[in-house]
């Protein structure tokens, strides 16, 4: 059973910068590729980022590319995703996912595993 920790999100002003961690246990972390989402109470949950199993490929949503960058550390199975220039829209609750293919993809139906979120408030 893969268990995905994410932790890292809070209160911030818009401007200002997190980075979120998710640590993944129970696979062999570095076979598959990993992805962030996020999702506003009411919303459905939408893609931000997600990296190959390498992590020489990488996509990231229009909303967010220049600012937010997703990596991953297969030594410590644990992927990240700083996020920079920090606007109130970004504020949602932020999900981490393991996609049981090596490739990277969009597609919120291909992910097999979730991790409980972690809160991100900016503030204006």
């Amino acid at each position: 059973q893969v268990q995905l920790i994410e932790s890292g999100g809070g209160l911030v002003q818009a401007g200002g910068s997190l980075r979120l961690s998710c640590a993944a246990s129970g696979r062999t972390f570095s076979s598959y590729a990993m992805g962030w989402f996020r999702q506003v109470t009411g919303k459905e949950r939408e893609f931000v980022a997600t990296i190959s199993w390498s992590g020489r490929t990488t996509l990231y949503a229009d909303s967010v590319k220049g600012r937010f960058t997703i990596s991953r550390d297969n030594a410590k199975n644990t992927v990240y995703l700083q996020m920079n220039s920090l606007k109130p829209e970004d504020t949602a609750v932020y999900y981490c996912a393991l996609d049981s293919s090596p490739y990277t993809t969009y597609e919120i139906g291909e992910y097999d595993y979730w991790g409980q979120g972690t809160q991100v408030t900016v503030s204006s």
